[in-house]
């Protein structure tokens, strides 16, 4: 196994002959020597490799450009310029893959749209390099914080029949001739000759089936791509993104708080220890403060409130938004930023809010008006969270979705859950596109998935 150009950069000078593999980012030349700037990915500054050009074929210098790959032998010294403690004297140098001279990625500053058009090749520059090792980091902690918290990973099919937010945006599934559609008598759609017999769509959330093995398994938790099918072209939105859902049993809203709140800071610190060099680079060039706001959000015990406060105070300050607010409406992104960056301080937990801007499975409240539902609001960003305790109780939850407009018949083993054996749960979503998106600093959704998935746009 050879060592990775992270570890090469630690190594001290030493006359052992070190492999590196990579990609050359840059080129000088001088009239004996060149230097070229070797990276592999594995972190942001690249291995600076010197060669004596007396000790090569002249041919094979030629080949050496931005872009192209490389295998490099030699030698760790202490390193003659200022910008590197130690560099390669290399031995022995060999071209893996040619470069030529329209390769799209020479030594310049690049558009995030530019890149975007060149998502294949956008990993090797030092946003996307930085954004995809801190992803990395991200999702290897999700599973860490649940595993280390006895938490079972439990996968959801990615292809239901049930609509978990009832809103219909749904990407459907078939194998229909769509030039030759079936049709019943009365003209509908005949779902009996599609592949599943049925109706089927890409899921927008895996909580329903989540909830199914949290009352056998207790604490369970889900990590996985999910799809809305919304026409929104704004830099918060994508068509495809992965989702964490945790769900608990026995447990309440205030035990789904406190998950919450140890999730992110879990999040946040293990990128804070594992990404130093990648968050000082989006802290100088993407985002002024973007560390300092990290660690406020790890030290800060989260402010509570409830939804009626919330909007009590919101009210008074009507004159300064966009969209002004009154009981009732959902809470827009200017009002989240309000509460968290000048009422409060530091992150929020805003709960029980009207039932009418809510979804169907969350517990409801006494008054009949609000349900037990929270969301954690983010100085800088707003929601990063939405959770609930879920409605357990059978006829409410009957009654629910008849309210609202869905067929209890099509939900038929979920409610099952409230006849066999029913407990107290609760849960919360966290959208991990968004959570990169704070922690990075990155302005657009877009930029922080590898293939972003939006309205009109499916390449590659």
């Amino acid at each position: 196994m050879q060592e990775r150009i992270k570890s090469i950069l630690q190594m001290e000078p030493s006359d052992a002959i070190v492999r590196a593999e990579g990609w050359v980012r840059t080129k000088r030349d001088s009239k004996n020597v060149s230097f070229i700037e070797i990276n592999d990915g594995s972190c942001l500054k690249g291995l600076q490799g010197v060669i004596d050009k007396a000790s090569f074929d002249a041919a094979l210098l030629d080949r050496i450009s931005t872009g192209c790959s490389i295998v490099a032998e030699g030698r760790i010294v202490a390193s003659q310029g200022g910008n590197q403690k130690t560099e390669m004297m290399i031995e022995h140098l060999e071209v893996i893959g040619d470069c030529p001279q329209d390769y799209p990625l020479q030594k310049k500053r690049h558009t995030v749209e530019f890149l975007r058009e060149k998502a294949y090749l956008r990993p090797r520059t030092n946003l996307f390099g930085a954004v995809t090792r801190v992803r990395n980091t991200m999702a290897y902690a999700v599973h860490s914080f649940f595993q280390e918290n006895g938490f079972m990973y439990i996968n959801t099919p990615l292809i239901s029949a049930s609509d978990c937010e009832g809103a219909g945006a749904q990407f459907q599934v078939t194998t229909l001739d769509l030039e030759n559609i079936p049709r019943q008598k009365d003209g509908r759609v005949d779902y009996t000759k599609d592949f599943f017999g049925r109706m089927a769509n890409l899921t927008v959330s895996g909580q329903l089936e989540g909830e199914t093995y949290a009352t056998a398994m207790k604490d369970i938790y889900t990590f996985g791509p999910t799809f809305r099918a919304e026409n929104s072209n704004t830099t918060r939105h994508l068509a495809e993104f992965w989702m964490i859902e945790p769900e608990m049993s026995f447990c309440t809203l205030e035990g789904d708080m406190e998950w919450a709140e140890k999730f992110l800071k879990y999040l946040f610190s293990a990128v804070l220890e594992k990404n130093e060099e990648d968050m000082a680079f989006f802290s100088s060039f993407v985002l002024p403060g973007v560390e300092d706001t990290l660690r406020h959000v790890i030290e800060s015990p989260f402010a509570h409130m409830t939804y009626t406060d919330a909007i009590a105070v919101l009210e008074k300050e009507n004159d300064r938004f966009e969209f002004p607010v009154k009981w009732g409406v959902e809470i827009q992104t200017e009002h989240e930023r309000f509460l968290t960056e000048e009422v409060a301080k530091r992150p929020v937990i805003v709960t029980d809010y009207p039932k009418d801007v809510k979804a169907f499975y969350m517990k409801m409240n006494d008054d009949g008006r609000t349900v037990r539902a929270m969301d954690v609001l983010a100085p800088r960003l707003g929601e990063i969270i939405g959770g609930s305790e879920r409605e357990y109780r059978y006829d409410v939850l009957v009654s629910r979705m008849k309210e609202i407009g869905l067929n209890p018949d099509d939900y038929w083993w979920y409610l099952d859950l409230r006849k066999y054996g029913t407990v107290p749960h609760s849960g919360f979503g966290l959208g991990f596109e968004r959570a990169v998106q704070y922690v990075t600093g990155v302005a657009n959704i877009r930029d922080v998935i590898p293939y972003p998935r939006y309205a009109k746009s499916c390449e590659y």
